[in-house]
């Protein structure tokens, strides 16, 4: 998986070079010039928003424990804070690392149990978490299909949105099916990877099972972290906004709002592909043209979002590895499993 993910990201360069290139560096980078400091300050600070509120969207289906309680008085911040420092990493690891997205599943799940979140609370709520987002996400991309099919009836694009909406409720489905312990599929796989790892795999895998119960027995937590998703997808839909308003295109919203609907869509359908490498440029570029934006602006707004992933990932990146070399330095057996 690690050399997949290797060969995608460097054909995903390609993809975005050789698309720069056909459209012209020149205009594109005339494009990038027009955006000024506090504009690209607005776009940093709107992620920051961003992260707020998918925080808190974890925070939701996180179970009411005691944790809740017991790590505010060392950190010194509202507990639900912690629930935003891990989807922090998450994304940060999925926009700056040559990862797949679930590399910063994992990554946002183990930043937070170096604060005393347990092992199988973290893991089993941010699989719920990103099933929720997904739920959300498909949610976002139907508003994006309507959008689109209003505004340019006669789109090529909507049938192949259509078709992949249809498979990713199927998907989705079968992963809810699966989680809730109706098959014994996730069990015996967890069973098989961690038996090499820890003595006590089945022990483990079990408490996961029991956890991912405790965490589906809450449908008000969940609907309402469902909900939260689906507000911070429309926040992307605004971020998108801002930057082609940023760009000098007066895009309307909804049609900003649709090519990034449009635009999660595809990058859910190229899940593998670390950073979404060449998916996002080709993606606004070609989504851009539908919608009335020439195709270099729209490569010039896919740069100024590869900027605001590093400007805001990179120090949070940093952040997570001093805690992680303070905590391997102390030996605190929080972290351990």
């Amino acid at each position: 998986m690690k050399h997949i993910s290797y060969i995608l990201a460097l054909f995903g360069v390609l993809i975005g070079v050789v698309l720069v290139a056909w459209f012209g560096v020149g205009n594109v980078a005339s494009a990038v010039s027009r955006i000024g400091w506090p504009e690209f300050a607005l776009i940093v600070g709107w992620q920051i928003v961003l992260f707020v509120v998918l925080g808190l969207a974890w925070y939701e289906i996180m179970p009411a424990r005691r944790w809740r309680r017991s790590i505010l008085p060392p950190l010194g911040f509202p507990v639900c804070c912690l629930p935003i420092w891990g989807r922090m990493v998450r994304d940060a690891a999925a926009n700056c690392l040559p990862f797949s997205q679930v590399g910063g599943f994992i990554f946002g799940a183990r930043a937070v149990t170096l604060h005393g979140v347990e092992w199988h609370t973290a893991t089993a709520s941010t699989v719920v978490d990103v099933t929720a987002e997904f739920l959300a996400q498909i949610a976002f991309a139907c508003i994006g299909l309507t959008i689109l099919v209003l505004r340019a009836p006669g789109s090529n694009i909507a049938g192949p949105v259509e078709v992949g909406i249809g498979l990713a409720v199927i998907a989705c489905v079968a992963f809810i099916w699966l989680q809730r312990g109706v098959s014994t599929v996730f069990a015996k796989l967890g069973v098989r990877i961690a038996g090499s790892r820890f003595q006590d795999a089945k022990e483990r895998v079990e408490v996961l099972r029991a956890e991912l119960g405790l965490i589906y027995g809450h449908a008000g937590r969940l609907a309402l972290g469902f909900f939260v998703h689906l507000l911070g997808w429309i926040c992307t839909g605004v971020a998108g906004w801002i930057g082609f308003h940023a760009l000098g295109v007066p895009l309307d919203f909804n049609d900003a709002l649709a090519i990034e609907a449009l635009l999660s869509a595809a990058a859910a359908v190229a899940f593998l592909v670390p950073v979404n490498a060449g998916v996002q440029e080709a993606g606004y570029a070609g989504l851009g043209v539908v919608f009335g934006v020439p195709p270099d602006v729209s490569l010039g707004v896919s740069l100024v979002r590869r900027g605001r992933d590093i400007v805001v990932g990179v120090p949070i990146l940093l952040i997570w590895q001093l805690i992680e070399m303070r905590h391997m330095r102390h030996g605190d057996p929080r972290t351990d499993g």
